[in-house]
């Protein structure tokens, strides 16, 4: 399979399970968001992903991030796409070896894996229903062409970040949720006076939020 992931079978069979797929942060690896599976919902098959870019002693990336001499971060951009394109395609083999309900696809992504969830969600929202997007912020340079384009009448987004984020200003979600709007997505946005990092309040609010 494209990606290296870990899996948590559903404890609640049915002919076909819903996905959650859980994409870490830059640095990160699969193990990272996979140390709350027993705490997802059970009928769920719970898989995490590893992004394909090494960084070294078990840290990964879906893309660099660089500086230039101006210390200014800029992400790069074309690798941020083959990743985007990797997990839709991993998606796609998730539904072909397990059973696994395609209308039923969630992505949750923290911080750089919430970027790739918002541009895989807004690129080909027939593949994913629903989003939970933590401390990350949405880059339309990563979606496909005319992403705007497409129907997102079945797209529901759980959005949440630190009001006190150092990592990724609490600002850049803030001014996401206007543009995902425009396009007609149901979005729920909330805060946690936290840094960069999932409060437990959060997990609780976007379990809650995936159960309704």
């Amino acid at each position: 399979m494209t990606l290296h992931h870990l899996v948590r079978e559903p404890k609640i069979k049915l002919d076909k399970n819903p996905l959650l797929l859980l994409l870490h942060g830059y640095g990160s690896n699969e193990e990272d968001l996979f140390s709350f599976a027993t705490e997802l919902p059970d009928e769920y098959y719970v898989v995490s992903a590893r992004a394909p870019f090494n960084m070294m002693h078990g840290s990964y990336a879906w893309y660099a991030i660089n500086f230039d001499a101006d210390e200014n971060k800029f992400s790069d951009i074309e690798q941020a796409q083959k990743s985007r394109d990797l997990i839709t395609k991993f998606i796609n083999e998730l539904i072909e070896n397990y059973p696994i309900d395609a209308n039923n696809v969630t992505l949750i992504g923290f911080s750089q894996g919430t970027i790739l969830s918002y541009a895989i969600a807004v690129s080909y929202p027939e593949k994913v229903q629903r989003v939970v997007a933590m401390s990350g912020y949405f880059n339309p340079e990563i979606a496909t062409e005319n992403y705007q384009n497409n129907d997102f009448s079945r797209l529901k987004i759980f959005v949440s970040h630190g009001s006190v984020d150092q990592v990724v200003p609490v600002d850049w979600a803030r001014n996401s949720i206007p543009k995902l709007k425009a396009l007609g997505i149901e979005i729920v946005y909330k805060e946690y006076s936290v840094g960069h990092g999932v409060a437990p309040q959060n997990f609780f609010d976007f379990k809650n939020w995936l159960e309704q």
